[in-house]
Formats: structure tokens, C-alpha cells, sequence
């Protein structure tokens, strides 16, 4: 390991804390593509419940990586999109499927 990598800094544990979370990754991922309605978001994940998406949904408003726009129309739109912060995770979006590309079929 580097020894300039101080190891499980608090920003990182914080990180991994908020990104690791059951079906959060999934939900980036779908956002990155674009805004989306929750019904959109929960026909894409499959086997995630209303209840763990909305859930999920309000953490990353919490965290500033999403954003829920409401538009006052009959009835009422909602859709969510990802912040310039969350967009910021493509990245690291990108390389967890290179990674699960090269290693997802290798016996362990």
C-alpha cells in the first residue's frame, strides 16, 4: 500500500459510508443517463421496493447528489435528477463496471 494514502480517512470512510449503501450505486447509475420519474427509477432496478427507493431517493437529496424537481401540474410531476456532485460519480460509476466486466465471471 502507499504510504501516502492515510488509511480509512475520515472523507473516504464518508464516502464509502454514503456510496455503499444497498441499491445507492444502482440509483446513480440510472441518473446518470438522465432525469427520471420514480416509477422509471423502480421499473430499472429490479427487486428494489417503493418504500428502499424512496428511502434511498431522500439520502442522496440529503447529500446533495440528488435533486427532486416538482412541477405544479394536475397531477403533480416529480422527477429526480443527479447534481453536478452526482454527476461527478460517473466516473467512479465507470470504473466499477470495467472492474465487474474484467472479474465478473473469474471463479473465485
Amino acid at each position: 500500500m502507499n504510504d501516502d494514502i492515510e488509511f480509512c480517512c475520515p472523507k473516504y470512510q464518508r464516502a464509502a459510508e454514503v456510496l455503499t449503501k444497498r441499491w445507492t450505486p444502482q440509483i446513480v447509475r440510472m441518473l446518470l443517463s438522465g432525469q427520471q420519474h420514480f416509477s422509471g427509477l423502480r421499473s430499472s432496478i429490479p427487486g428494489i421496493s417503493d418504500r428502499l427507493l424512496s428511502e434511498r431517493l431522500k439520502e442522496l437529496e440529503e447529500e446533495s447528489i440528488v435533486e427532486r424537481q416538482v412541477y405544479p401540474e394536475t397531477p403533480v410531476k416529480i422527477l429526480y435528477r443527479l447534481t453536478d456532485r452526482g454527476r461527478d460519480l460517473g466516473e467512479v460509476v465507470s470504473a466499477i463496471q470495467t472492474w465487474a466486466d474484467k472479474w465478473e465471471e473469474v471463479p473465485v
